[in-house]
């Protein structure tokens, strides 16, 4: 009998690497974690974590053949298979690529976590049909994968697509990359949350945000006080959405994608978040582009999505051999 081909999908975070086994059509055969342990070097990871993999999979492969290995990871590059200076990881600047080969022969590839959740959309997810399209990721950060005629956009160094670093105000909110103002800053789970404290300090409006403390504050919670009508959770829901709005139609002008899919945190806010952020990208949009761009949710299963879309990467790649 012959045995159904999967791939491996990695994700790796700052506390927890995952990792599952995909089938070309996006079923995951298995999925499980390891504890990242972010004090050590990438090869102690990659290490530990092959025993689990290699372990795991012993289960399935009567039934399945491991073909490829698809790794998602912060600051990791395309080009060069490796993953430079990742934050909350301490790595340096190491070949990922070349680490995996000691513990593997399977053809491999790296992107950093928004490519891969572009391509895990495109594979599998709400960009199945589409050449030209955007993937953003709201989390701590913005993160944005840019997909242009079928391809993923990498650039002449492998880093094209940080969005969430275009600058809306160069006086604007310190950012961790050391600049000021950046989208992310605004626009992310902790950039609502710095919203939520600068309206708290600069405004009278009643709100059970108040009482909150700023280390604690999650982005759901003011998703929560603002479907309870909570007006600064309201008023910090549609700044966020204003100045993405503002920058997406930037994009739109640089790119005429078919759809933005907003994915991450704060996009499970819904139509908090999804609505008016496309009414403010329509506002400030160009006119050849008004009315010709969806802006919609990630379709991909919010627990799995990482996997699916590391996996995504490795399909990918396999297709082009």
């Amino acid at each position: 009998m012959e045995r159904t081909k999967v791939t491996v999908g990695i994700d790796v975070g700052g506390t927890n690497t995952v990792f599952g086994f995909v089938s070309e059509a996006g079923k995951i055969i298995f999925e499980s974690s390891i504890p990242t342990r972010a004090e050590q070097k990438a090869d102690q990871l990659f290490e530990r974590l092959f025993k689990e993999i290699n372990s795991s999979f012993k289960k399935f492969e009567k039934k399945y053949e491991l073909v490829g290995i698809g790794i998602g990871a912060p600051n990791a590059n395309y080009y060069k298979g490796s993953v430079d200076s990742p934050p909350n990881l301490n790595w340096g600047s190491v070949n990922v690529l070349k680490v995996v080969k000691k513990y593997s022969p399977l053809p491999a590839a790296i992107t950093n976590d928004a490519n891969a959740a572009a391509i895990g959309e495109m594979i599998f997810g709400a960009a199945k049909g589409m050449k030209d399209f955007i993937v953003i990721t709201l989390g701590t950060g913005l993160g944005s994968g840019i997909v242009v005629n079928g391809q993923l956009v990498y650039g002449a160094d492998g880093f094209a697509g940080e969005i969430g670093h275009t600058i809306l105000d160069p006086n604007g909110r310190e950012c961790g990359c050391g600049r000021k103002g950046c989208l992310e800053t605004y626009a992310s789970a902790t950039g609502i949350r710095r919203t939520v404290f600068e309206l708290i300090g600069t405004t009278n409006t009643p709100s059970t945000l108040r009482s909150k403390n700023f280390a604690t504050l999650t982005a759901k919670e003011i998703a929560d006080a603002a479907k309870k009508g909570d007006k600064l959770a309201l008023a910090a829901f549609d700044y966020t959405a204003k100045v993405l709005g503002l920058k997406m139609a930037d994009s739109v002008a640089h790119l005429s994608p078919e759809a933005i899919i907003l994915f991450g945190g704060l996009a499970l806010a819904g139509d908090l978040i999804i609505a008016p952020t496309k009414r403010y990208m329509e506002e400030y949009m160009l006119n050849i582009f008004k009315n010709k761009v969806k802006v919609i949710p990630s379709a991909l299963p919010g627990a799995s999505a990482a996997v699916l879309g590391s996996s995504a990467l490795i399909w990918n790649e396999l297709k082009k051999i």
